[in-house]
């Protein structure tokens, strides 16, 4: 088993939040923006109706790019587990 798996070494962390906070958002498309200080990350539902904002998220650059390793590794693995990722084109998002 991989170190950073082993139970000892898995960092616990209380979260406290509400209950509309936990069901959770989903998201079909993003923009990103930034400035020399800070990453905008504007999570969207694109929809029948346009385009809606679930969330907006604004990280140093630091942050960002621990995020993006983060999501490097997590994809890594869930990959190694369930097989690739087909990315979808631009043209494939639309609603029928």
């Amino acid at each position: 088993m991989d170190d950073k798996l082993k139970p000892e070494n898995v960092q616990q962390i209380q979260i406290v939040t509400g209950d509309e906070m936990s069901r959770g958002r989903y998201s079909n498309s993003m923009m990103v923006s930034h400035s020399a200080d800070e990453f905008v990350m504007d999570w969207l539902l694109n929809s029948p109706n346009g385009a809606h904002l679930v969330s907006r998220v604004i990280v140093s650059p630091a942050h960002i790019k621990r995020i993006i390793n983060a999501l490097k590794e997590n994809l890594d693995n869930y990959q190694k587990q369930f097989g690739d990722v087909r990315e979808i084109s631009a043209g494939d998002h639309k609603f029928h």
